[in-house]
């Protein structure tokens, strides 16, 4: 009997190869088999179609159509039902992922308590917008995958932050990425990526966004902050001299003025909290709008230290 051999090879993210992670493999009698397409292959009978499938494994259609005939091949019977209109799966496909199901469930219980006997302190530098956002969501992923981990928390504004991790002040911080991509002397990890918006009260009847900013007075996020100077910029070029009725450094207080009907302001996207407590509501910028990319940075000596790596994960599942 031949016996089965694993094989790490380049992980896949999304359609494209990545160099941080690896994927097992497992070659028997000259075929691959990916337990990644198990997982594909359970995520289609889930879902009821290839095209629902990819989205739920970040995969293009067509990479779920080779996996799932990757699979066929490897075990020598077809999954799925293709004469009609719309594939069905076979009772053979049923079964696989019958009896592999248990098993993908403890794989991904291992991979998401990934750091469990992990100890150690990171301090770790956020913005204001992001302590009511991404940082909560992100405490959480840490203590269920590595509650040994304390975050020593410091609130500063981006280039404060950024003079900090050079001085070794911070192991690392979250914040937005300046439009210029930052300092090449660094390690940056996007997080997410997100169009600004004008924030206007909910009353107000539907106008262009130029309309909008001629007619009501604009609340201005302090430019003392990079997005706030990235609004400002696009205001600017949207309404030349533009005159602002008041700068506010919180965005929280900006959307609270807002709903008070004191004038409108560009800036992040809000939250479903805000939305519930204000009456406020959201104009789209069209494709021109600003965009706020949220990074993780670091040192670059210490872009595959595991405390910093541990936190990276929690935020980049934060964001998801």
């Amino acid at each position: 009997m031949s016996h089965p051999t694993i094989i790490l090879v380049p992980a896949i993210i999304g359609d494209r190869p990545s160099n941080k992670s690896y994927s097992l493999l497992i070659q028997r009698r000259g075929f691959l088999m990916k337990i990644e397409a198990l997982m594909t292959l359970q995520a289609t009978l889930e879902r009821g179609s290839f095209a629902a499938a990819a989205e739920a494994v970040n995969l293009s259609p067509s990479a779920v159509s080779l996996q799932i005939k990757q699979l066929e091949t490897y075990f020598g019977q077809s999954l799925f039902d293709r004469s009609g209109r719309s594939v069905r799966p076979t009772r053979f496909a049923t079964l696989l992922v019958n009896t592999v199901a248990r098993t993908l469930a403890d794989l991904e219980n291992l991979r998401t308590q990934r750091y469990p006997s992990m100890s150690g302190r990171v301090r770790l530098g956020v913005t204001g917008s992001i302590q009511t956002t991404l940082l909560p969501r992100a405490v959480a992923e840490l203590q269920k995958r590595a509650p040994g981990l304390t975050l020593q928390l410091e609130r500063a504004n981006t280039p404060e932050m950024l003079s900090s991790l050079k001085a070794d002040r911070l192991d690392a911080a979250i914040l937005v990425r300046p439009p210029g991509g930052g300092s090449a002397r660094l390690y940056w990890k996007d997080l997410l990526c997100e169009p600004m918006v004008l924030v206007v009260p909910a009353h107000l009847e539907s106008m262009e966004p130029a309309d909008y900013l001629r007619r009501y007075p604009w609340i201005r996020l302090d430019r003392k902050l990079v997005v706030g100077r990235m609004a400002a910029r696009f205001v600017d070029n949207l309404i030349p001299h533009c005159e602002a009725l008041i700068d506010v450094p919180s965005a929280d207080a900006i959307i609270a003025m807002i709903g008070l009907g004191l004038g409108v302001s560009v800036m992040p996207r809000l939250r479903k909290e805000h939305l519930a407590v204000y009456a406020v509501r959201e104009v789209s910028l069209g494709p021109s709008a600003p965009t706020r990319q949220l990074s993780m940075v670091r040192r670059k000596q210490d872009s595959e230290n595991i405390l910093l790596r541990a936190v990276e994960e929690a935020f980049e599942r934060a964001c998801r």
